[in-house]
């Protein structure tokens, strides 16, 4: 198999958009998003407890 060129992305993301709708898609990517975030935390050891630094904050 050869590599992923851009026709072939822009077929996947023509299909995603028909299959959850232009208004959907913001909220799974919001959702992916943040999933992506409690992953980062529990791997590094983070916990909900710990306080959040100022740099964090203003993010």
């Amino acid at each position: 198999m050869g590599r992923i060129g851009m026709p072939e992305i822009l077929v996947v993301l023509v299909v995603v958009l028909l299959l959850f709708g232009g208004k959907k898609i913001p909220e799974l990517m919001k959702g992916l998003g943040s999933g992506i975030n409690e992953f980062k935390k529990a791997s590094k050891g983070e916990d909900e407890t710990t306080p959040v630094s100022k740099k964090e904050e203003e993010k």
